[in-house]
């Protein structure tokens, strides 16, 4: 989230609770280790990278990647170093679209008050689904485009996101963590009444070293 990162932190913070949002940074972090370790062991050269709101690349799409790196986004960092190593960044999301979805958080980040914040967040919650839909299209569409036969692609994006599906049924896909798995944990983290052996269980499905079929 670069920009808004820590005022979302608060927030989360205070919705969860010190201890829980303490763990959940950590879980976040061994993640992106575990991600970062699986891309460090490939070669690279050639690959098309395709980044969850990049709604750029040539000369303008590395200059929101070292901001983003400047930012310490692990995501971003990754990215880097697979670009130094020949990977190609590849335009992957509408410039309108994903500064529709921006204004809606700036308005939830920006309300002073928790009314608000409460009413912003409902406006974006009414219009996420379309616009989720949308930007989904868009990526598939951009990867079908710019990807040819026999090239390699990587694709980062958000779990709730929903991609895969509307993707040519002639790419081959293996994600590096189950999508399923990833929004279970997400879904658990925010429910006070969450299975907490099965939350530990995904916690560390989330963390562990990445191994393809």
């Amino acid at each position: 989230m670069g920009f808004f990162g820590p005022a979302l932190g608060e927030g989360a913070n205070a919705v969860l609770g010190q201890e829980l949002w303490q763990k959940h940074k950590e879980i976040v972090s061994g993640f992106w280790d575990s991600v970062a370790r699986f891309f460090d062991s490939l070669d690279g050269n050639g690959f098309k990278v395709y980044q969850d709101g990049m709604v750029a690349d040539g000369t303008e799409g590395l200059r929101i990647i070292r901001e983003g790196i400047a930012l310490q986004s692990e995501n971003y960092e990754i990215i880097g170093k697979l670009l130094e190593r020949g990977a190609i960044l590849v335009k992957t999301e509408d410039l309108a679209l994903v500064r529709q979805e921006h204004a809606y958080i700036t308005k939830i980040v920006g309300s002073k008050s928790l009314k608000g914040k409460e009413i912003a967040a409902l406006r974006y919650k009414l219009a996420q689904s379309k616009l989720l839909r949308q930007r989904d299209d868009f990526i598939a569409r951009r990867i079908k485009e710019t990807l040819s036969e026999e090239e390699p692609g990587i694709l980062f994006i958000g779990a709730y996101h929903d991609v895969i599906p509307k993707l040519p049924q002639d790419i081959e896909i293996r994600e590096v963590k189950k999508t399923e798995k990833v929004r279970e944990y997400q879904r658990l983290l925010s429910n006070p009444r969450r299975d907490k052996r099965h939350f530990e269980q995904l916690a560390q499905y989330l963390i562990s070293p990445i191994t393809l079929d």
